[in-house]
């Protein structure tokens, strides 16, 4: 696999960098490295899924951040709302140690962080909210492995969010969310991006 973010062990020469980003009004500081996606700064696709939430709706109850990489989904919802638990998955175990860090960097109590091949090891069924800006480079089974089996993890009400790329696949995407759901809205398009949610109804 080599040097490719989707791998449990990606071989990489370690190059830490340090660097703060503003999400939802609150500074946060990451430690990154190489092996992971987007190192320098918090990706396109990530900040407009951030920007798109609503998440002003959910003062309490859990999420799930799916491929959390280092962690700036994640940890910038737990960071502007304490009440929120935020549990945050990933494949990548560099990634996920960094992901901790950046936690504790951050003073982040209310997140748990572990290791995850999608939703192989994540026991929750009732998930508020489900988020993830999917490995696309992972090919197209695991993308819809997220998509389709993010259902059987919500509460009855709980919305699964997901940013894609138009050019990679977000047409298609909404297709399974709809199959799957019975509904699937385009609540974004921002320079190729969308941002999609379906919302479990029974």
């Amino acid at each position: 696999m080599g040097n490719y973010y989707y791998s449990k062990n990606p071989e990489v020469v370690h190059e830490e960098k340090r660097w703060d980003f503003d999400i939802l009004g609150n500074k946060i500081s990451f430690v990154t490295d190489n092996g992971v996606f987007s190192k320098t700064t918090v990706d396109y696709g990530s900040r407009t899924l951030i920007n798109n939430l609503k998440i002003e709706t959910m003062r309490e109850g859990r999420i799930l951040d799916l491929g959390c990489g280092y962690g700036p989904i994640g940890l910038g919802i737990a960071k502007s709302n304490p009440k929120l638990i935020v549990d945050m998955v990933d494949v990548n175990e560099l990634a996920l140690s960094l992901a901790k860090r950046n936690a504790e960097l951050n003073g982040l109590k209310n997140v748990n962080i572990w290791e995850s091949n999608v939703y192989d090891k994540i026991e929750c069924t009732d998930y508020n909210l489900i988020l993830s800006n999917p490995p696309i480079r992972a090919g197209k089974k695991i993308v819809s492995q997220i998509l389709a089996e993010a259902v059987s993890h919500l509460s009855v009400g709980g919305r699964l969010v997901v940013v894609i790329q138009k050019k990679q696949g977000a047409p298609s995407a909404k297709k399974l969310m709809e199959t799957v759901f019975n509904n699937c809205e385009v609540v974004a398009r921002d320079k190729g991006y969308f941002i999609l949610e379906s919302i479990k109804l029974v």
